[in-house]
């Protein structure tokens, strides 16, 4: 495992350029085999079995990082490695390895298996992956249960592929009831995070169902003057702009609550999920309060079977 040390220091710089730049890792500093110094403490951490070091060599390989050449079939042996000793992202990665055919045989049975792992470790993008992957040829209603729960729980980490696929879902019909409204607060959601997808289709249904004017376009002023006549996908919205402090208004966790509060008293199913969610987790400067998440819980179950008939 990595150490308290200078060695620890290059290794985690080394990891920060691997993951998130891009670019070339000490390359000053080389060897007579011109093979950077930081990978080379990265390959040997890999080697002593550090899940961190086997997962960002396994990058390396599958980007051609540093100097190295793709080559997908060495990224899939120390992504597997990292995957093994139950590296989340790893197990993402390596899923998307057999999905796709990269390094390894297509195999979407196997792909699952390592988006399972990842996704109970909490894993938004492994969640939603596999929630679409399940609903592939003709699921069952268990299977496609399942899914739904998977895109939801990766929807709530506020993926906004899976809200944008959610609200397709749910505003086809396919493997559930077609709902209008739920397709709408999903897609509204996943708009709001800058999902082109969802800005279209939210665009086409403007035009061919009455809508009211798309929210996340909508100043707060326009906002608050819906949400206090009443209007809980307003209500709703509002509440999500202050617990982020998102388009124009301030970060306010107490206004955020009073409005996804008044939201799901309303009746908006998205509303008490994230009621459900923000007790659960304590967020917005709460204590963790199960009563009340399985109280909210409960009540949007009850509110989303009864739209459903």
């Amino acid at each position: 495992m990595m150490r308290n040390n200078l060695h620890s220091l290059i290794l985690l710089s080394s990891a920060l350029l691997f993951c998130f730049q891009g670019m070339a890792l000490a390359s000053s500093s080389s060897t007579n085999s011109d093979t950077p110094v930081a990978l080379k403490l990265l390959k040997k951490e890999a080697q002593d079995d550090d899940p961190g070091a086997q997962l960002l060599y396994g990058i390396a390989y599958l980007n051609g990082n540093d100097g190295l050449k793709p080559d997908a079939k060495k990224a899939v042996y120390w992504l597997r490695r990292s995957a093994r000793m139950g590296n989340a992202y790893a197990q993402l990665m390596l899923g998307k390895a057999f999905a796709e055919g990269k390094g390894v045989d297509q195999d979407l049975n196997h792909a699952i298996k390592w988006w399972y792992e990842s996704a109970n470790k909490g894993n938004a993008q492994a969640q939603f992956l596999l929630g679409k992957a399940l609903l592939q040829g003709k699921p069952s209603k268990q299977t496609t249960n399942e899914a739904i729960s998977w895109l939801e729980k990766s929807s709530d980490q506020n993926n906004k592929d899976a809200q944008y696929y959610l609200g397709k879902l749910y505003l086809e019909g396919y493997a559930i009831p077609k709902n209008e409204t739920i397709a709408h607060d999903w897609l509204t959601r996943a708009a709001e995070l800058g999902h082109s997808g969802a800005i279209e289709l939210l665009t086409l249904l403007k035009e061919s169902v009455d809508f009211t004017l798309k929210v996340y376009e909508q100043s707060s002023s326009e906002l608050i003057k819906r949400a206090k006549d009443g209007d809980s996908q307003a209500e709703y919205e509002l509440g999500i702009r202050y617990e982020s402090g998102a388009w124009d208004v301030l970060k306010d966790n107490k206004k955020a609550l009073k409005w996804i509060t008044r939201a799901a008293n309303s009746g908006n199913p998205i509303a008490m999920d994230t009621l459900a969610d923000i007790y659960r987790h304590g967020d917005l400067g709460l204590a963790v309060d199960m009563k009340k998440a399985q109280f909210w819980d409960k009540k949007a179950a009850l509110a989303k079977h009864s739209s459903s008939k």
